[in-house]
């Protein structure tokens, strides 16, 4: 089970991204909040960047975004060549990004979904393990490098 949790995103993600934090750590994950601190417009990639690099070096297992939309964390998560950021709205795509494509952020829509399935999404994402075999060459090819 992944322990160590980047969290971060933009002013339309900030409430669910706070809770979350609380949950995660009620669950003995380690999180480290990469911001935005509060629901004043923000620019996401400031926020997703520093996050992303962290994942790719290793200091985290698994990261969470979360803007109004979603896409725009995802977009600017998989500029990273270490990253391979997830949009899910619904619990098989949370479980099948993990099992399938070995995601390592999960980016959640927080305009377009409840905090409650943002939740549920997250601890999916979080418990899923990836099932390699015929899909480990799959995500071998990704990487541009």
């Amino acid at each position: 089970m992944a322990k160590k949790i980047a969290i971060g995103g933009d002013h339309a993600g900030f409430e669910y991204k706070a809770k979350m934090v609380s949950k995660l750590e009620s669950l003995g994950y380690e999180v480290k909040d990469f911001g935005p601190f509060s629901d004043a417009s923000v620019d996401y990639p400031d926020y997703v960047h520093p996050l992303s690099s962290a994942i790719e070096a290793g200091e985290f297992d698994l990261g969470i975004v979360i803007c109004g939309s979603g896409n725009g964390v995802a977009i600017t998560a998989n500029k990273h060549q270490g990253i391979r950021a997830a949009l899910c709205w619904n619990e098989e795509l949370a479980a099948l990004s993990r099992q399938h494509n070995n995601a390592n952020v999960i980016a959640l829509p927080a305009r377009f979904i409840s905090y409650e399935l943002a939740e549920k999404l997250a601890e999916t994402f979080l418990t899923t393990d990836f099932e390699g075999g015929r899909h480990q060459n799959r995500v071998s090819k990704i990487a541009c490098s």
